[in-house]
């Protein structure tokens, strides 16, 4: 769960936001119009934009009648979980599936957004030094903040170090900690307080002196995030003072070195004698538990099924959604077989080679496909090239893969070799890797039943990685819509947690954040000149939780009447009037 809680937002401009930048299943919270203290939940529903009105009776949340809960995000939370199911009248299940986020009240990378108490002890924890701070939501109050911050109760080595959590309240668009003191910023106010300290009840003096950075970001303001992480790699620190050694890209992608020094994984089939001769570095090794496992080697043959590659999954997704890749090392001569036995034993159709067979002078990939109308047999099949054609920064090969006994039908393989990747260093800008993975992708969905897809650059980790999780990211955006949540350090780690060392530098480090960047404002530019212009309300049907809730919920319809043109409400209207002659409006 994130950001979904909007504080100022209408029914109508709910509707508008989700209509024009959510997808099915995106949805909001905002406070009732209607109802003082009560709340609505606005869902998208396909086309149309849905209603839920959650009632606040002071003790607990619920659908009027449904589950009750201590708080808005265990509520929502609850849904989401699909512990318990909303139905439209006409049968229709509406899904909460992605929250569709406010933007962020700050930009400071202090700001972590969604997050509990309990984890925010966890990562000021991890740091163990006193005056480590952070910002984060309240999940107990919607629209409100708070401030965790590390202290140390005795000074010295038997001090006691424990969190403070001191809550922000959001009165009338300015924030107070209590006290006459008002900030028209968070910004403000952490600088207010770094300067003088807060006091607690207890009399206890807080103070806040290094921040712990969020990398979590609204992808819709990735732009600003760019912005400020080069500014403070620039030399210039948001303290203000010199600290170009641990400042902006280079500090995250930093910590993430320090982080995979912790990772104590198994490569023991690499490090075999029969196998150190397939792997085209000795120590670019894949994890013994995410390997590819070549199913045709010989049990009576140690390293017979060995190939230096690893699956690598989308983890950050729901196991359902998790797309899977391939990462692999470019081939040697002496392990061309063992490449297209796990093509064919993939069923992969899509191969994704981010490097040249040469560069400057050193060997990176030997070339395992044939020449054009050429074929090649490779163990147990015939490898056939049919076509090659260049494209803008890359070359495009349709091969052909059969078995030598005609066991089984040909497979068709789409062979794109990216060519514009410099030997040291990333391209200039991402635009052309951001249309060379909107081709790869649109031939990968042409084969339904296809197996992963196999990448792979010359140690098949560094511009391997790099892609893996360029792709990963426009794909979570994809799914989820503009505002959703990403996490570019977080999404290394867990591929790294696959395959070692994946995005080797803070150049590739950095080209991530500008792909992405790229991809949002160019996918913004498309919306906009698209012109999403349906914002009339659509469905009045009321909801009922099922199976948990036994009572119907009932949207608000009336706070949304209220918010329409004249049009609109003519148009409402009319349909009560229908729904009335038709004898199919509820008694409320």
């Amino acid at each position: 769960m994130v950001r979904w809680f909007h504080r100022d937002l209408s029914g109508l401009d709910a509707e508008t936001m989700l209509k024009a930048r959510g997808v099915h299943g995106s949805f909001l919270a905002r406070p009732s119009k209607k109802n003082q203290g009560d709340f609505s939940l606005s869902v998208r529903v396909m086309e149309l934009v849905t209603h839920i009105r959650i009632q606040n009776t002071g003790d607990y949340y619920d659908l009027y009648g449904g589950e009750k809960f201590a708080t808005l995000s265990e509520l929502v939370e609850y849904y989401t979980a699909e512990h318990g199911t909303l139905q439209d009248k006409d049968g229709t299940i509406i899904e909460l599936k992605y929250p569709f986020n406010c933007s962020d009240p700050t930009t400071e990378r202090w700001y972590h957004g969604h997050l509990s108490g309990t984890n925010a002890e966890k990562l000021l924890g991890e740091r163990n030094e006193p005056g480590t701070f952070l910002m984060r939501e309240s999940l107990s109050k919607p629209g409100d903040f708070v401030l965790s911050v590390l202290t140390e109760e005795n000074k010295g080595p038997g001090g006691i170090k424990r969190v403070s959590h001191i809550k922000i309240m959001c009165q009338n668009d300015r924030y107070t900690v209590g006290g006459s003191d008002m900030f028209d910023t968070l910004t403000d106010l952490v600088e207010h307080f770094k300067r003088r300290g807060i006091e607690e009840l207890s009399g206890t003096w807080v103070h806040l002196k290094q921040p712990y950075y969020s990398t979590r970001v609204n992808a819709a303001d990735i732009d600003s995030r760019v912005r400020v992480l080069d500014q403070t790699a620039d030399g210039q620190s948001e303290g203000g003072s010199e600290k170009k050694s641990k400042a902006g890209f280079w500090e995250e992608f930093d910590h993430l070195q320090k982080l995979e020094a912790k990772v104590k994984k198994s490569r023991e089939e690499g490090m075999r004698p029969e196998n150190k001769s397939k792997n085209r570095y000795k120590n670019i090794l894949p994890f013994d538990e995410t390997r590819v496992v070549l199913q045709s080697g010989d049990p009576n043959i140690i390293g017979s099924d060995y190939i230096n590659a690893n699956y690598v999954k989308n983890k950050l997704r729901e196991p359902e959604d998790q797309k899977v890749y391939i990462a692999t090392q470019g081939c040697l001569a002496t392990t061309v077989n063992d490449f297209w036995q796990m093509v064919w034993q993939e069923k992969s159709h899509v191969i994704v080679m981010t490097t040249r067979e040469v560069e400057k002078g050193r060997n990176k990939c030997v070339p395992y496909w044939p020449e054009v109308e050429g074929t090649n047999k490779v163990s147990g099949y015939v490898v056939s090239c049919l076509s090659e054609r260049d494209a803008t920064d890359y070359k495009i090969r349709i091969l052909e893969i059969a078995p030598l006994d005609q066991s089984d039908a040909p497979r068709e393989i789409w062979h794109y070799q990216y060519l514009s990747w410099p030997d040291h260093g990333v391209p200039l800008e991402p635009g052309g890797v951001l249309s060379f993975l909107t081709q790869v992708n649109s031939k990968q969905m042409d084969f339904p039943n296809a197996g992963p897809m196999i990448i792979h650059c010359s140690a098949g980790i560094g511009r391997t990685g790099t892609i893996v999780v360029i792709d990963m990211l426009i794909e979570t955006i994809d799914t989820k819509g503009l505002d959703c949540d990403i996490d570019i350090q977080k999404s290394i780690q867990m591929v790294r947690e696959q395959r070692s060392g994946m995005v080797q530098t803070e150049a590739q480090y950095k080209f991530i954040y500008l792909a992405v960047s790229q991809y949002i404002e160019t996918t913004k530019t498309k919306m906009q000149a698209i012109g999403s212009t349906d914002t009339e309300y659509g469905n009045l049907s009321g909801l009922q939780p099922k199976p948990k809730a036994t009572r119907k919920v009932s949207k608000n319809k009336e706070e949304v009447y209220e918010n329409l043109g004249a049009k609109g409400k003519k148009d409402v209207k009319k349909q009560k009037s229908e729904e009335k002659k038709s004898g199919s409006v509820r008694k409320r």
